[in-house]
């Protein structure tokens, strides 16, 4: 079958920006905004005996909420397909300003549910319509503890929108503002714009093109080094502001937080990957053998090995990876295969090779007609068809939540990972079962080996990086110059000295250090990976994995990580035997890939 490399999102609001139904659903939630504002300072709980205004709150609350969702998601779709496009700003402008809006009545909703005694609040919780979100409104309650009055609060909100969510937009622009060219292997000059810079450090078969095109990144980048630096410092600062003025002890709290896990869990997990990076200076020293290389750069950590034994290098069609995606999903999920298949039928993916996109691939939700939106760059490398399944991962999980109320929609960013890198371990470990020959099967262990990379050597740079910057910045501007630093450190440690040639300017090119709504956008990842391997491995046990599979799913906006883990796994994640066990998988994978291409040295 043909499936569209471009989305359709007419089915959301038809005729883009300037559709009028999306106008009008504008217009709505500023007036539902309004009104949940005057029904919370109207609500008087000594009068609602029958807690039927109560119900109300919470079931308007979640409506404004999908709404909210829902157009954010609209005009973040338009913008990240088409970025250099400056129509799209002042909807960014407006959306955002709704969300703000809609933060100081939910504030003093929260405040609400304090004023109930323990007794009462126990008894409101039973309530048909509240007792599917009773986690959430303990969620609440309890981060109300947390909140400045009324008016310091809807001033925070407000500041929010020309401060950390404004310098986030500015890195936007500064992204989209870089370009850069290469001299391919034909002697060619070749033009890129960031986006498209990134996706080739990560994939150009060529050595020496691949080298210079990361040394002309790293230039690009270089030249808007004090821009970055002013708007990470401003973000970093705006965060750490808040995040005083709310109480928070450091700038771990509040990510660990938001993501419902323990220190000791965070802990446990990193102590587990440094005790175990050692392993990866075998596989790379062979990769470095099979590769041609003296040295291994930051642009060598995934790149594909091309020549070996007879293998001949092939790219996949966008079909044929859909194909080979939905096929593989319905090995362990038949309701995963038909969403798969559904979302490529709908036209729910965004994966055309253009300028102008945004670099990376995300999943967003549409909450008010239950679908999901795509935005990835098809290649036809061997890694997209798990990318996109990745990406797709996410939106099943999504979808297995639809019947659900809103509040049981807000699952935590390192659950989130897993389900998407579950769902690209499948195709991964399909791609490597298929292979034909010793040499095409070294070449797709290899590009397996993309996720342990990132996960147990990339995301822990950042981690360290970003955790030593928001110690620094506590005490004050951090110039770029210090930035490389920490970076390149960062790196040194992480990689535990394999890499020969690092990337300073990271922290610079990296979209995750600059997105304002989750703070530490990086351990979340490894947290995911590891998850996921385990419930790989728990898959193979299960006489029904599909309906344990989901049953999980459906409950990680229910309860802590550590909960979640011990339900339906069975495991303690404060404990370093379960980290183990992913970084033994890993092991596996290393050991298969060496004594493999042991052959071809």
């Amino acid at each position: 079958m043909a499936y569209s490399l471009n989305w359709d999102l007419d089915p959301i609001y038809p005729g883009g920006i300037t559709s009028p139904e999306f106008a009008a659903k504008l217009t709505l939630l500023d007036e539902q905004i309004k009104q949940f504002a005057a029904d919370v300072t109207a609500y008087d709980r000594f009068t609602d005996t029958d807690f039927s205004q109560f119900i109300a709150l919470v079931d308007a609350a979640q409506t404004i909420r999908s709404g909210l969702g829902t157009v954010v998601l609209f005009v973040n779709a338009l913008y990240s397909a088409d970025y250099t496009n400056p129509v799209y700003r002042p909807y960014q402008t407006k959306v955002s300003q709704l969300d703000v809006a809609y933060q100081a009545p939910l504030n003093a909703f929260a405040k609400l549910l304090t004023s109930f005694d323990d007794d009462t609040f126990a008894k409101v919780l039973t309530l048909p319509g509240v007792n599917d979100v009773a986690f959430h409104l303990n969620e609440l309650r309890d981060d109300a503890s947390r909140l400045l009055d009324d008016r310091a609060e809807e001033l925070l909100n407000n500041l929010r929108l020309d401060g950390l969510q404004a310098w986030s937009e500015h890195y936007d622009t500064i992204s989209a503002g870089l370009s850069m060219t290469y001299t391919d292997e034909n002697g060619a000059e070749q033009a890129l714009s960031a986006g498209q810079a990134l996706n080739q450090l990560d994939g150009y078969p060529d050595n020496t093109v691949r080298a210079n095109i990361m040394a002309n990144y790293e230039k690009m980048w270089g030249t808007a080094e004090n821009l970055a630096a002013d708007t990470i410092n401003h973000l970093a600062g705006s965060r750490l502001t808040e995040q005083h003025a709310h109480g928070y002890a450091d700038h771990l709290e509040q990510p660990l937080e938001l993501n419902r896990m323990s220190r000791a869990t965070l802990d446990a997990m990193w102590q587990m990957v440094d005790d175990n990076k050692h392993m990866f200076k075998a596989y790379f020293d062979r990769k470095k053998a099979l590769l041609g290389l003296d040295e291994i750069g930051w642009q060598d950590q995934v790149a594909p090995i091309t020549n070996l034994g007879d293998y001949q290098p092939t790219t996949l069609t966008y079909d044929e990876a859909a194909a080979f995606v939905i096929k593989n999903f319905g090995k362990y999920s038949p309701k995963m295969a038909a969403f798969a298949q559904h979302a490529f039928e709908n036209q729910w993916i965004e994966a055309e090779d253009r300028p102008g996109k945004t670099p990376g691939a995300w999943m967003e939700s549409v909450p008010d007609i239950h679908e999901s939106r795509i935005i990835t760059t098809f290649t036809g490398s061997v890694n997209d068809a798990a990318t996109i399944a990745h990406e797709i991962g996410h939106g099943f999980h999504s979808s297995v939540l639809t019947d659900l109320p809103v509040w049981r929609d807000g699952y935590a960013m390192n659950v989130a990972e897993t389900a998407s890198t579950f769902a690209e371990m499948l195709i991964a470990d399909a791609n490597v079962q298929a292979a034909k020959t010793d040499a095409e099967k070294v070449v797709l262990l290899d590009a397996k080996m993309t996720n342990p990379i990132a996960m147990f050597l990339n995301i822990h740079a950042r981690f360290i990086f970003e955790d030593n910057f928001y110690k620094e910045r506590a005490n004050g501007f951090v110039p770029a110059a210090r930035l490389n630093e920490l970076m390149d450190n960062a790196q040194q440690v992480a990689f535990d000295g394999i890499l020969d040639k690092r990337h300073p300017h990271f922290w610079a090119s990296k979209l995750h250090f600059f997105i304002d709504d989750v703070p530490f956008y990086n351990f979340p990842y490894t947290f995911g990976y590891l998850f996921s391997q385990s419930i790989y491995a728990w898959a193979q046990t299960q006489a029904n994995f599909e309906e344990a599979y989901i049953a999980l799913l459906r409950d990680t906006a229910n309860m802590s990580t550590e909960e979640l883990a011990q339900k339906h796994l069975g495991v303690d994640l404060t404990k370093p035997d379960f980290w183990q066990a992913g970084a033994d998988l890993v092991k596996k994978d290393i050991d298969e890939f060496l004594a493999l291409s042991e052959q071809f040295i």
